[in-house]
């Protein structure tokens, strides 16, 4: 306890610059202090006791959209690198979607709906195999990795990607559906919502999506050293969460003219392109995560399960 304490104290300060960031005038973050007292310091503890046996840790951090992943890996960054003195790199899945022009070519290939960045099959997961590649080897260089601008929907120039300059201690890549597994052909062929049914009636959308889970993601996923998994109620909350998140992606998008940020109704049908892979995980990924953080309905950490 007396560590917890006082890594408390070390890192407490940094953490709540972090939070207040992300906070608006109408949304602020409640509990705070003891979300990082007694949820996320244990887990750096946890997670700082296997780094040793092995670099770099390979941490999966998933949840659905709104879930708060971007906030709670930010602050395990924090803790992990001010306290422990560990070298932490943080990269999204978002970070590794094709560009517009290489969705134009898929969804023209093979399915329309993949046009939409968002569901497996619209990364471009070389990337990571390649970084993850190169961290094993004896001489590694500098490393560049995409970011990606969803206020725009497509990716950013190569000068403002990330630049990793040493082989880190820890990775932390998180993402909606980092981790995710492939569902059984059987269950594909019920539609699960108006999207499905209207704009996938011959099942080849998700039949795509399900075999990138099958195949590549599943290479991908099984090289974490660990899964945590941010656990909402259901879906319909989620919803709600990420209809706020657009709304300060909008207060912040600098250029408006240019912007693809969505309205609505447009959030809640491109949400419908995620709920298949969304739902499942909330059904199976609480099983086979090595962590799973219960959030309840105002997004606090309500408890936490180590598996």
């Amino acid at each position: 306890m007396q560590s917890i304490v006082e890594c408390f104290k070390k890192v407490s300060r940094d953490c709540f610059k972090f939070i207040r960031s992300q906070e608006t005038s109408k949304e602020k973050f409640k509990n705070k202090e003891k979300m990082v007292k007694s949820f996320l310091i244990p887990i750096s503890f946890w997670i700082a006791e296997r780094t040793k046996k092995s670099k770099p840790y390979l941490i999966g951090l998933a949840g659905g959209q709104g879930t708060g992943k971007t906030t709670i890996s930010s602050i395990l960054k924090i803790i992990l690198t001010k306290y422990f003195k560990l070298n932490v790199f943080k990269i999204s899945i978002d970070d590794l979607y094709k560009t517009r022009k290489d969705r134009i070519k898929l969804s023209k290939k093979i399915h329309p709906l993949l046009m939409t960045r968002g569901v497996p099959g619209t990364h471009d997961i070389n990337f990571i195999f390649d970084f993850l590649k190169k961290t094993k080897s004896k001489r590694f260089y500098h490393q560049r990795l995409p970011k990606f601008n969803k206020a725009i929907d497509d990716r950013l120039k190569r000068k403002s990607w990330y630049l990793v300059k040493k082989v880190p201690d820890i990775i932390i890549f998180e993402g909606w559906c980092v981790g995710a597994r492939a569902e059984k052909d059987v269950t594909l062929k019920k539609s699960i919502n108006s999207l499905e049914r209207i704009e996938d009636k011959n099942l080849k959308w998700r039949k795509y999506v399900n075999a990138q889970l099958q195949t590549k993601y599943k290479k991908l996923f099984s090289k974490l050293d660990c899964l945590l998994f941010l656990k909402a109620g259901n879906f319909k909350l989620l919803q709600s969460w990420r209809l706020k998140q657009e709304a300060l992606l909008k207060l912040n998008s600098k250029n408006k003219a240019n912007s693809k940020v969505m309205s609505k109704k447009e959030v809640l049908t491109f949400m419908q392109t995620y709920q298949r892979v969304t739902q499942n995980m909330f059904k199976f990924a609480p099983k086979y995560s090595s962590i799973v953080l219960n959030l309840n309905r105002n997004h606090q950490i309500k408890s936490i399960k180590y598996n």
